[in-house]
């Protein structure tokens, strides 16, 4: 991919971790304090193109991720998702995956999760 895509540009983001397919590194606009993106290093459109080698490389890091965050701020919860396309709300178009910590009172009804976004 060219120079237009950030998540290419790895030089730029601040990453925690690391493995020979993926990386870490934390939101620049957080939903909640610890929330970490996962990517493949390769410029993959989304989800649905990851190879199985990144799929594990990607899992590998959501539970180090989880390991670090609990570690850290000792969240409640957790949402883990991905945004896939325009109407998905992806709106960048490198796939990445958010791994975000909830926290007592964040939402006064968190009930439904991610199901509320359509609600």
């Amino acid at each position: 991919m060219g120079n237009d895509c950030i998540f290419c540009q790895r030089e730029k983001l601040q990453i925690v971790l690391e493995n020979q397919f993926a990386v870490a590194f934390w939101d620049l606009h957080p939903v909640n304090l610890g929330h970490l993106l996962i990517i493949p290093k390769a410029h993959r459109l989304d989800y649905f193109a990851l190879q199985p080698v990144e799929l594990l490389a990607i899992n590998e890091l959501i539970h180090q991720g989880k390991q670090l965050i609990d570690h850290r701020y000792q969240p409640a919860g957790y949402n883990l998702g991905a945004n896939i396309g325009e109407y998905g709300g992806q709106t960048i178009m490198h796939c990445h995956l958010h791994l975000i910590p909830r926290y007592i009172g964040d939402d006064p009804v968190p009930a439904g999760g991610v199901r509320k976004l359509l609600g």
